[in-house]
Formats: structure tokens, sequence, C-alpha cells
């Protein structure tokens, strides 16, 4: 559950990945898929081991940049015995929980491990239907493809209130993604927009150093820290039933449960109201409505008087590039099941926030979900031809 700006510790660069061709001109393979990540590296995975051509193409340098670009002290929600993908295990401790960097160092080995046809700097500007098949652009370059999976993540364009333009400009202000440590940050309060994950878990973290102020509604928590004595016994095997058969899309609390994560966030697992207390966040329910003077002002007329405004208010989805009958529900997400897109047959999405499941979210059910989509291809795809 991601972002942006220096690189801690990065790599030697993008040994498991080769690079963009280089002439202008049109390729054409069987499947295309858009990002990197995890979801769209099990993808791959999926199709090629069953035979099935594919390309995968990254707008960043390397495979697993966009796990280097979040903050040093993150740490997964899930322990590294749920963190592999298809056909590698996470290579940590099984009930230890993994940072960033190591699930950069991960995805690297893991797309160099089974040579997927990743293709780094490769920045995709437009998706549209031409005849029977889709054409991708990438600058001059174009791919046509029976089929595409966009792989892109939910957490690509940062949201920020239109409210913040009004701030004072001697207000130091940073979006979540843009975060990395408390020495950023001028001297002074800060208030925290936002009390999802990435809010509690930053407050905490400037809350040694800032008086903190924690703004927004309650999003639910676990009654015991998912990385507590009690959580790495129980939480492997409850989390699996859980975030795989329970919490889906075909279950009355499922459906509950994706649209209070789609407008809100997720429950907090690591970072709860005991810990915030703990670390001296002042946690308040109401949300930052306005601007008087130049300062964020609560919903019940309190002005706060920080000198940073960190907005941990999440990302929007431009679906903008795709020129396709592609159909939006009310929550902004791309209407599909399983994957598919209705009414546009050979086009895919992997890595929805709560695509199918409440494990779409987590490493867990990036596998899940990418088996799934690849399984579809293969049914509508021409049987492979052995080498």
């Amino acid at each position: 559950m991601a972002n942006e700006t220096t690189h801690p510790s990065r790599g030697a660069g993008p040994r498991s990945a080769t690079q963009a061709p280089g002439p202008a001109g049109v390729e054409s393979v069987e499947t295309v898929i858009i990002g990197a990540g995890q979801a769209g590296l099990a993808t791959g995975y999926h199709l090629t081991r069953s035979g099935h051509a594919c390309v995968i193409l990254e707008a960043d340098a390397c495979v697993g940049a966009q796990w280097r670009r979040r903050w040093p002290s993150l740490r997964l929600y899930s322990a590294a015995r749920l963190d592999g993908l298809p056909g590698m295990r996470f290579p940590a401790s099984a009930s230890s929980f993994p940072s960033a960097a190591q699930m950069a160092d991960y995805l690297e080995a893991y797309a160099e491990r089974f040579e997927l046809p990743v293709r780094c700097g490769v920045t995709v500007d437009g998706l549209r239907r031409n005849g029977e098949r889709y054409v991708v652009t990438t600058g001059s370059r174009r791919y046509e493809a029976d089929n595409v999976v966009v792989a892109s993540g939910g957490f690509r364009d940062p949201y920020v209130p239109q409210l913040a333009a009004q701030l004072d400009p001697a207000i130091l202000q940073l979006h979540s993604s843009d975060y990395r440590e408390p020495g950023q940050l001028r001297p002074g309060p800060v208030l925290v927009v936002g009390a999802a994950h990435s809010g509690a878990d930053i407050a905490c973290e400037v809350a040694a150093e800032h008086e903190t102020v924690l703004s927004g509604p309650a999003t639910g928590q676990l009654p015991f820290r998912c990385d507590g004595p009690l959580a790495r016994h129980l939480m492997p095997p409850v989390l699996r039933v859980l975030a795989t058969r329970v919490l889906t899309v075909r279950t009355p609390i499922g459906r509950k449960a994706r649209a209070k994560v789609r407008s809100g966030g997720g429950p907090l697992l690591r970072h709860r109201s005991p810990e915030l207390r703990a670390a001296g966040v002042e946690r308040v329910l109401e949300r930052t409505s306005a601007v008087v003077d130049g300062r964020p002002m609560l919903e019940g007329g309190r002005v706060i008087d920080a000198a940073n405004v960190i907005w941990c208010t999440g990302f929007d989805n431009d679906y903008g590039w795709i020129a396709c009958e592609l159909p939006i529900g009310d929550d902004g997400y791309p209407v599909q099941r399983r994957g598919a897109v209705d009414g546009c047959p050979g086009l895919y999405f992997v890595g929805l926030t709560f695509q199918d499941s409440f494990s779409s979210m987590l490493i867990l059910g990036a596998g899940r979900d990418a088996a799934g989509v690849a399984a579809q291809i293969g049914q509508h795809a021409p049987r492979p031809v052995a080498a």
C-alpha cells in the first residue's frame, strides 16, 4: 500500500531488464503488460511459463524503482512468508516484515531469475483499439497486441485537496509520496492530513521531533499490531483466509469493505490508536476542510498553527490515456470482473486496489490475480507452439 524523490540505497541498475528497442517502428506481440511492479511481473511469469509471448513495459529506469521511492522506514504490513511471488519465496526470515528497499531488490531478482521480458525506460502514452487488436504507443514506437494488461498500480497520481493552494507559502507542504524523513521538515508543528496507513505511519515518525496533529476520520484498526507477538503466529493463516476468501467482491462483507477501502483507506495495522498516543500524536477525527488567514482549519473551526502539512490524502488514477470504451465505476475505478473489462475483449487490469479481494492490495494477492488474468488470456489465445 506507495512513491517518489531521492533514492535510498539504490541497486546497480536494471540488471533484470532489457532496454527499450532502439529504432522507431511497430512491434507485434501477443500480450503487452504495462508496468513491472509485483502484479505485472507475476502476470509475465504466468504467461511465459505457459508459453505465451509477452512484453512488459516499465516507465522507470529499473525494476523496483517505485518501491525505492518510498520513505526508508516503511515496512510491509505482511510478513515475509506472505510476500513472495509465484515460483520464488521472499529471501528473509518468514516472520520478518521487509522494508521497501528489500522489496525492490526482490522484484529485480525475480525478473532476472525468470528472464522476464521487461523493457525499462518505456513510458506508455496511449492505448487504443484497432480492429481486433490493441495499439500501445510509447513516444514514436508502437506495439500491436491481442491483449493488454494494465498493471500500472493504484498509486500513480498524488491527490492534494484544492485548499492546499490557499495555505501560506511559508508552510512546507509535502504529499506522502514525497516524504522521506523528519529532516525534510521545517522547525515547528506538523499537521498530517489523512488517517489511513500512510498518515498514521508518518505521524508516528515525525512526532519524535515535532508537535504533531493527525487529522481525518477513523478507518478502523486491528485489535493488535500486525507485527506484534500475537500477530506473528495468528496473522499469516488468518490474514490469508480473510484476505482471499472472506473479504472478496463475492461476499456482502467484502463488497462493503471494498467501498470503504477505496473511499477512505484500509484499517490501521501497525500504528494504531495506542501507538499514536504513545508517540505523542494528537489524533483528531475532524477533516481539514478550510483555510483561514493562510492556516489550515478543521471542520469544527479549530485553526492549526502548522509549520508543515503532510498530505496523506491518497492518489487519483487517470485513465485518460486509454482511448477505449473503458467503463469507470462511481468509485473512479475501472469496472472489471477478475481483471477482465466488459466490452473490451483482451483488455485486463491487475494490481487495482481491492480488485478481486482484500489480498489484491497485498503482495499475497498479486500472484493470485495475475494467475487468473493469465488463465483467461490462455483460454482465448492460440495454443502455444512447443519450441
